[in-house]
């Protein structure tokens, strides 16, 4: 390779995001490159079945290796490229979200770059995740003289400059599983994201994040509810259950295999019920069906559709008990949005407005541009949006050198009170 041409590839490694999902039914991966005017666009994808992943968390670290060598095989297969890091989604349990929030004394001067550097460097140090591990630690809206919402200080007078922090942290060994596994598959971790910030950017629009919404991930083995306001995550709740446990009650009720149940939830599943349910027949492989032995067993969808609204309904009562919790409740017209896997069974955004009395709609990737069909549903949103998220190139405080001493004021409160989630649960 000539030198022009090492420099070109070079070039355009430094275009290119590689985004990693790795859940409890499959691991996907998906290749984008910036184009000339921001947009992004997609160049291979890859998918493999995961075997080694159960509730989120890595259970198997060579299955899970394995899947995660082979998915990105795959994508740079149909990208023609080859990559050596990826940005990673967490979506286990144990993820909390808070805002912290710090001030330094100015004596009133003009606030310049070093000033806003050095109340970074104060926040940075006020951080104090309990034992966890922090994922993510940016700086969000400025504070000038006890006024909110300022989003560039630099320029302007003030005795007193402070930041609100969005931190998010989680519990710090299945992260450094997950770390290890992709590293072992000889691929460089870029960051690891919380599976709610990446899915947010996909799925939500700028206004719901500001107004108020809360973000249902139906993922396999585990549900997450997370709550957005003013922009920002600001409530998490986990609940393990997830959509392969309709599939495996699916499985138990008929005695077929979880492949076949799978199929049946998605071709003739649904999470609200017709009087024609009663007359449609689906035929069902047994377990124990030898071959020859006759014709398969036939079940009503109107059978079917009853085991997949008994684990349904225990789903949903627990994600109305966990919006409660997070204070998501007031006037009726709230936004909620369903993403995953589990967001594709039918009639399931109808059944959850009925059951939760809000507005609700099936949040679906964008953003991307040559997203493959196959790749354009629910089940990829946390794909598409660790694309969106590494593509903004986000500011984290964890990477800011610390400079020289400044005198440092704690808002009041423990460091790790988030005030918008206050203003949410009493003023909205």
């Amino acid at each position: 390779m000539s030198r022009r041409e090492s420099r070109a590839a070079a070039a355009r490694g430094e275009k290119l995001i590689t985004a990693l999902d790795i859940g409890s039914w499959k691991v996907s991966a998906l290749i984008a490159e910036r184009g000339e005017n921001g947009e992004m666009n997609v160049l291979g994808t890859g998918q493999r079945e995961s075997r080694g992943v159960r509730r989120g968390y890595v259970a198997d670290m060579a299955s899970t290796e394995l899947a995660v060598r082979e998915a990105v095989e795959q994508a740079e297969r149909i990208a023609g490229v080859n990559i050596e890091d990826v940005w990673v989604s967490f979506s286990a349990g144990g993820l909390v979200s808070n805002i912290a929030s710090v001030e330094v004394e100015l004596g009133g001067h003009r606030i310049d770059q070093e000033d806003i550097d050095q109340l970074l460097s104060a926040g940075r140090e006020s951080i104090d995740p309990a034992g966890r591990m922090v994922l993510h630690a940016q700086p969000t809206l400025y504070t000038l003289d006890g006024l909110n919402g300022v989003t560039n200080p630099k320029g302007l007078h003030a005795d007193k400059l402070g930041v609100d922090i969005h931190v998010v942290a989680a519990d710090p060994s299945p992260v450094r599983n997950l770390d290890l596994c992709v590293r072992s598959a000889h691929l460089e971790v870029k960051a690891i994201v919380a599976s709610p910030v990446a899915t947010g950017m996909a799925c939500l629009s700028d206004e719901e994040r500001e107004l108020g919404v809360a973000l249902v991930e139906l993922g396999a083995g585990v549900t997450n509810v997370s709550l957005f306001v003013g922009g920002l995550l600001v409530g998490l709740a986990s609940i393990p259950i997830g959509a392969a446990d309709i599939t495996d009650d699916i499985a138990s009720a008929f005695g077929t295999r979880r492949a076949q149940a799978e199929r049946m939830k998605c071709f003739y599943g649904s999470a609200t019920a017709t009087p024609r349910d009663n007359h449609d027949m689906i035929e069902v492989a047994l377990i124990s069906a030898e071959e020859g032995q006759g014709e398969a067993p036939r079940i009503t969808r109107a059978q079917l559709i009853a085991v997949i609204r008994q684990r349904v309904e225990q789903l949903f009562g627990e994600i109305g008990k966990a919006l409660k919790d997070l204070g998501f409740t007031g006037p009726i017209g709230r936004q909620v949005v369903l993403t995953g896997g589990g967001a594709e069974l039918k009639g399931i955004a109808d059944y959850a407005q009925g059951l939760l009395g809000r507005s609700v709609r099936v949040g679906r990737p964008r953003g991307l541009t040559g997203l493959p069909d196959a790749h354009s549903g629910p089940a990829f949103a946390t794909l598409a949006g660790l694309t969106r998220y590494a593509a903004t190139d986000p500011l984290d405080l964890r990477s800011i050198d610390m400079t020289r001493d400044q005198t440092v004021v704690k808002a009041n409160g423990s460091a790790l009170i988030s005030k918008l989630v206050t203003a949410f649960r009493t003023n909205l």
